[in-house]
């Protein structure tokens, strides 16, 4: 397949295209330099130009708490927002497949059931979240091959992660205080660039949640996991949200339920403390670091 991938650059976005090749599909990267999807007639030209197959739409602002400063309000909804619908349209003018990234935290839900990927009991708390929202209308409306894969607490080699944090503030801290009342699972990007993969090459579209499987925790469980895994002694304290006080409002139910991905033929993601120590064996920290 000819597939076009934005966002090349980022997190999962790297992931994706090394894996994309490795299959032997044709993979077209771009980011910013190449490709600017707030520009409406660049994006329609440039995707009309290289005619592909389907495209992965992985470009984004994804600074959730630096969304919320004025200055970035606007910018944030042009490249989330209207970027994502012209994309979209491009691919409705081609009739090609466009798989979508989407995040948890357009449900905004406090509560403590499952969410399922069809529910559509949107809360989006934040300038991030209701654009991101936004740009799932934009997909779902204009295109008939669609995938939108909402996600959450993605890490991986490239980028600033919260695995990276803790590490980092490790170094420096034998106490951390960490959020306890947010409550979902980790998705690690090499794990999920062989899912959409799966996705792309099939026609099984709709939407989907995808994070790795295991237990939902929260992000002070994912800390200590991570500093029983490197043998790390720093002591994590719970706090909560509201104690923790970030400019961005974040959802407390983070529970994607990803059972779609099974009833529809795809091979779930693996355990995220599996995910979690081939991170770190990947970056060369282990036990023996400490």
């Amino acid at each position: 397949m000819r597939i076009l991938v934005t966002g090349a650059e980022g997190q999962l976005g790297s992931d994706l295209v090394s894996f994309l090749e490795k299959r032997g599909h044709c993979v077209i990267p771009t980011d910013i330099e190449q490709l600017d999807v707030t520009d409406e007639k660049a994006t329609a030209d440039f995707i009309c130009a290289v005619s592909p197959d389907a495209v992965i739409h992985c470009a984004a602002w994804t600074a959730v708490d630096a969304a919320e400063d004025i200055d970035n309000v606007e910018k944030v909804y042009k490249i989330n927002a209207a970027g994502t619908m012209n994309v979209a349209s491009a691919c409705k003018a081609l009739d090609c497949k466009l798989l979508y990234l989407s995040t948890d935290y357009v449900f905004g839900n406090d509560g403590f059931e499952l969410l399922d990927p069809d529910n559509k009991d949107f809360e989006p708390q934040s300038v991030y979240a209701k654009s991101k929202l936004m740009g799932e209308c934009a997909v779902s409306l204009k295109v008939k091959k669609f995938f939108v894969v909402r996600i959450s607490w993605v890490f991986g080699s490239k980028g600033k992660n919260f695995v990276q944090t803790m590490l980092k503030l490790a170094e420096t801290h034998d106490e951390l205080k960490v959020v306890c009342d947010q409550v979902g699972r980790p998705t690690y990007t090499p794990d999920l660039a062989r899912l959409l993969a799966d996705m792309i090459e099939s026609d099984k579209y709709g939407f989907y949640h995808a994070t790795n499987e295991g237990e939902y925790i929260s992000w002070a469980d994912f800390a200590r996991e991570i500093f029983v895994q490197t043998g790390l002694r720093t002591t994590v304290t719970d706090i909560t949200t509201t104690e923790y006080n970030a400019p961005a409002l974040r959802p407390l139910n983070s529970r994607l339920d990803t059972s779609k991905l099974s009833k529809n033929g795809f091979e779930p993601l693996p355990e995220w403390k599996d995910a979690l120590r081939r991170y770190l064996k990947e970056i060369n920290y282990g036990k023996n670091n400490c």
